[in-house]
């Protein structure tokens, strides 16, 4: 039933751009029939599939990255205000920095790497996970806390039993916004030079004015969007397996 409920948009989507081609004799330079962009992936299918995998493997390490410490930022801001009225705001100021303008420095400084790419996925990702788990830490009510102290349940406890597990599902949310940025923030890095993956096939494209190759990458763009998305969802569901007994 999942895997029919994930098809049945795709199938949608599909049958909707092959109608409106037909339909509105729409000229290949915007949109292309996406019969052609499917047998474009095909005949250069083992180019496409390692564009894919680079451009996954790149947001995935920036993106885990940028979870962890945003997690580890929000549970130590919550335990420690004047740090957070310290850092945090430095936290806030750095996402007004164009993500292009950060790519540049950042690829200056480590150059065409996977470390580059990861990097500024990692950028888009940690603040959003931060403000997320800091707010859902600080909803939890007061009297939950003050019942466990009651039981002689220390800081540890508070945090493993009762603030963690009350700020997963926004943890997950955060986390679920983040699968996108990431992505996005590989493909800006990837546009600094990169000869390898989904950005690199872009832009290229672009260049060249091949409208059914960006179309293609665009496509490879969004499996890979899906990948990530996928991830978080498999990863949410184990953790918060008791949300569907509610």
């Amino acid at each position: 039933m999942k895997a029919l409920a994930l098809l049945a948009p795709l199938a949608l989507i599909a049958a909707a751009w092959e109608g409106s081609v037909a339909l509105f004799a729409i000229s290949p330079f915007y949109l292309p029939p996406l019969r052609d962009v499917l047998g474009a992936i095909g005949a250069n299918w083992q180019a496409y599939q390692a564009a894919f995998l680079i451009t996954l493997l790149e947001a995935v390490v920036g993106f885990v990255a940028g979870g962890l410490v945003g997690v580890g930022s929000g549970i130590v801001f919550a335990h420690a205000p004047r740090l957070k009225q310290m850092v945090l705001p430095i936290f806030i100021v750095s996402q007004t920095v164009p993500v292009i303008a950060f790519g540049a420095i950042i690829v200056l400084w480590f150059g065409n790497t996977l470390a580059a790419k990861a990097a500024i996925a990692f950028y888009l990702t940690f603040f959003p996970v931060t403000v997320n788990t800091l707010a859902g830490m600080e909803a939890v009510d007061p009297r939950q806390i003050a019942l466990l102290r009651s039981f002689g349940a220390g800081r540890r406890a508070l945090l493993w039993k009762l603030l963690l597990p009350s700020a997963l599902p926004r943890i997950f949310t955060a986390l679920r916004l983040s699968a996108g940025l990431a992505l996005a923030g590989a493909i800006v890095g990837e546009w600094f030079g990169a000869v390898q993956g989904v950005g690199a096939l872009l832009l290229a494209a672009m260049f060249n004015e091949q409208i059914i190759a960006l179309w293609a990458a665009i496509i490879l763009a969004a499996a890979v969007g899906g990948a990530l998305f996928a991830l978080v969802a498999v990863i949410e569901a184990r953790l918060l397996f008791w949300r569907e007994e509610l």
